[in-house]
């Protein structure tokens, strides 16, 4: 019983100690911006309500837009497809909301499948590949930006984050996202992000209405 006991306080401290340079890593990552020339901006998805963007969402275009407009590539990304009864996808509004702001169309790439954040980088990755491109910047909130920088890497893209900052999240649900996606990131690098993707699907039951969080994809 002795043996045990100092088997199971050693993997738990080692859990622990784990989860706890995991969480770090999230959080630096949250402040940093990775901005640079690249071929393609990438802006994650997040709720939109009849084709118009939540805040959160116009929170990341807004930030997409001002890179865009720093020359820093030629062409957006937007991402997200929709739930069951939804007029829209996150990707079509996100595309309108940036062409009523100047961006022309076919500076628009849309990508309208994804329901998670590995759905649509996987998706990204594919299409960008058979136009030759390969460098990308990655917008969304700060405390996806460690866990879609992972992804984008098991892709094969050469990925590198620019978080917005003005989104609406903060306090408590900013600090259970952070919890969330440390979690996320600590499981992604065990098993791939592609398996912990597929699990996800798999036990995950789906929301009893059509309401989402404000917040992005899983």
């Amino acid at each position: 019983m002795r043996l045990i006991f100092k088997l199971a306080v050693v993997i738990t401290t080692a859990l622990v100690l784990y989860l706890g340079i995991t969480f770090f890593q999230v959080w630096r990552a949250a402040g940093r911006d990775g901005a640079r020339p690249v071929q393609a901006i990438v802006v994650l998805g997040a709720a939109q309500y009849n084709g118009q963007p939540s805040a959160v969402l116009r929170a990341r275009l807004d930030h997409a837009l001002g890179l865009w407009r720093r020359k820093l590539a030629p062409v957006i990304v937007v991402t997200g497809g929709g739930q069951p009864g939804d007029r829209f996808t996150e990707a079509t509004a996100s595309a309108n909301y940036l062409l009523a702001r100047g961006v022309p169309d076919g500076k628009v790439l849309r990508e309208v499948s994804g329901r998670t954040s590995f759905q649509s980088l996987s998706s990204v990755a594919a299409f960008l590949e058979n136009r030759s491109i390969n460098r990308v910047l990655l917008v969304s909130d700060p405390f996806h930006a460690y866990r879609i920088a992972a992804i984008a890497d098991e892709l094969g893209l050469d990925g590198h984050t620019s978080p917005t900052r003005t989104s609406p999240i903060g306090g408590m649900t900013e600090a259970r996202y952070f919890a969330r996606e440390t979690v996320a990131v600590a499981v992604g690098r065990v098993i791939g992000f592609r398996r912990e993707a597929e699990i996800h699907k798999v036990v995950v039951l789906p929301p009893p209405t059509p309401t989402r969080s404000p917040a992005t994809s899983g």
